[in-house]
């Protein structure tokens, strides 16, 4: 990542579906809110949908100079000409999407454990979004929740053998655990519920931001 892309990093918002809201909705209103770090995550929804969606989703992070990533469609990441992608631990692996990608993209993945953490050494990955932090309705398939002590021990394992990703917390977070979270050394947040589940998205989205500039300078 560029400087400019990791002043960015402190806070991910990430789409899922709604009743409420679209997806180009969703991400125009955490855009309005300040965020400049988007995920545009469509699950069981069809490669041409997803490409229409991303389309407008690039030209609209373009409009608020934010980084625009792409959940697991490496291929359409490189065609649209996205800043990046992001892959779960069922997705293209990292050597294999950099490898399709190049070097001129962000690639971040998930992870769960230390051992996760651990067999990224040596990758080319940018950031790990690390959790989930507590359980999630956002995601099927959850992998075990982490919790704040969890989080304090991975990355104190992590800076013991001088492995030193951007990790960004991720799932079920909301603006009152931002201050713990980042206490336990992770870069940065993730947020998607709390967000869209918030009566007034661009307003939380705000919230969410002035907690963070209170311990990221």
């Amino acid at each position: 990542m560029t400087n400019e892309q990791l002043n960015f990093f402190s806070f991910q918002f990430i789409t899922h579906h709604t009743d409420k809201y679209t997806y180009y909705q969703s991400v125009e209103m955490a855009l309005q809110g300040g965020c400049k770090w988007i995920q545009l995550r469509m699950k069981d929804v069809c490669p041409k949908k997803v490409k229409e969606i991303a389309l407008q989703v690039k030209s609209l992070c373009e409009v608020y100079s934010a980084v625009f990533l792409l959940d697991d469609y490496v291929e359409l990441c490189k065609e649209i000409e996205a800043d990046g992608v992001h892959l779960g631990k069922q997705d293209m692996s990292v050597p294999k999407a950099r490898n399709i990608l190049g070097d001129n993209f962000i690639i971040g993945s998930t992870c769960n454990t230390y051992e996760d953490m651990l067999a990224h050494a040596g990758h080319p990955v940018d950031y790990i979004g690390l959790g989930p932090f507590r359980f999630t309705k956002t995601k099927v398939n959850l992998s075990p929740v982490l919790g704040i002590e969890q989080y304090q021990t991975i990355i104190k394992k992590c800076c013991e053998i001088g492995l030193s990703f951007p990790v960004v917390a991720i799932g079920g977070i909301t603006v009152k655990d931002i201050s713990s979270l980042l206490k336990t050394g992770v870069g940065g947040v993730a947020l998607s519920g709390a967000i869209l589940q918030a009566e007034n998205p661009v307003e939380e989205t705000k919230k969410v931001l002035n907690e963070i500039n209170k311990y990221i300078k």
